[in-house]
């Protein structure tokens, strides 16, 4: 429904203003890009751009600010999940280093 991958098109396309544009630039199908917003406006129930039908201005995409909220939400989500796998790594890694080491020798 929603994750990196859909948060970095949705970056791209909020960036450069178009859906083609954000294409060029992740070297991936409009098509595919297509297909993946419209799946997660579909699962999610809210539309996630504002399309802008071509012509002599050109049109484009926007997000919605739906869409702006449910970026940073993931941001959020994300780096706290980062956090949080890293904490429990390296103490399962110090957990498992102190069982692997040999008593240290005293004098």
């Amino acid at each position: 429904m929603f994750g990196l991958g859909r948060l970095r098109i949705l970056e791209a396309v909020q960036r450069l203003g178009s859906i083609n544009a954000a294409a060029k630039e992740l070297k991936m199908g409009y098509r595919a890009i297509w297909g993946r917003i419209t799946a997660s406006e579909e699962r999610l129930g809210k539309a996630l751009l504002v399309r802008n039908v071509g012509g002599s201005s050109g049109g484009g995409s926007q997000l919605t600010p739906f869409a702006e909220s449910l970026m940073e939400r993931f941001r959020t989500l994300h780096r706290t999940v980062e956090i949080e796998s890293d904490a429990l790594f390296e103490n399962e890694v110090a957990a498992r280093i102190a069982l692997t080491e040999p008593p240290k020798k005293t004098n």
